[in-house]
């Protein structure tokens, strides 16, 4: 697969995965946006859910992809750039945190209250950094993960 659409694909799933965590929460059937010719389907929790999870399966197969590719061939050639450092670190808290979720949804698992609220709010936390600090990479001209602006 090349660059461009493996690139492409990547932020697509990233996209959804946003749409769809955004969708657990009630949002879009409160403010009348799942009304809209099209987006019913944004108000049905158990669709969304599973669309999150299958997503979140195919975003966790392309990180680590991309990081063993880097760890075993790029390494020694390409350097992280600061910006591509956070996002990284972001993007692996929020996959780490994602699983967390998983587990405390599990039937056999029971966890207190505020161990799973604190394992909500992390998890919702650390997607909104990372949207921001995308967003904010962005905005500057520094999409890229590694110095010098080259593509992986």
């Amino acid at each position: 697969m090349s660059n461009i659409i493996f690139t492409r694909l990547f932020k697509i799933i990233v996209f959804f995965m946003a749409l769809t965590g955004a969708a657990q929460m009630p949002i879009f059937k409160r403010y009348y946006i799942s009304d809209l010719p099209g987006l019913g389907w944004l108000a049905d929790f158990y669709l969304t859910n599973k669309l999150h999870y299958a997503l979140g399966a195919v975003l966790i197969f392309m990180v680590m992809y991309l990081a063993t590719v880097y760890i075993l061939s790029k390494r020694n050639t390409l350097q992280l750039s600061r910006c591509g450092v956070v996002r990284a670190s972001l993007f692996a808290a929020v996959i780490f945190t994602g699983v967390f979720r998983v587990i405390k949804n599990l039937p056999y698992v029971t966890m207190d209250p505020f161990t799973v609220m604190m394992i909500d709010w992390t998890h919702l936390s650390f997607a909104i950094l990372l949207g921001i600090t995308a967003l904010t990479a962005l905005i500057r001209g520094r999409s890229s993960y590694f110095e010098g602006g080259k593509v992986f």
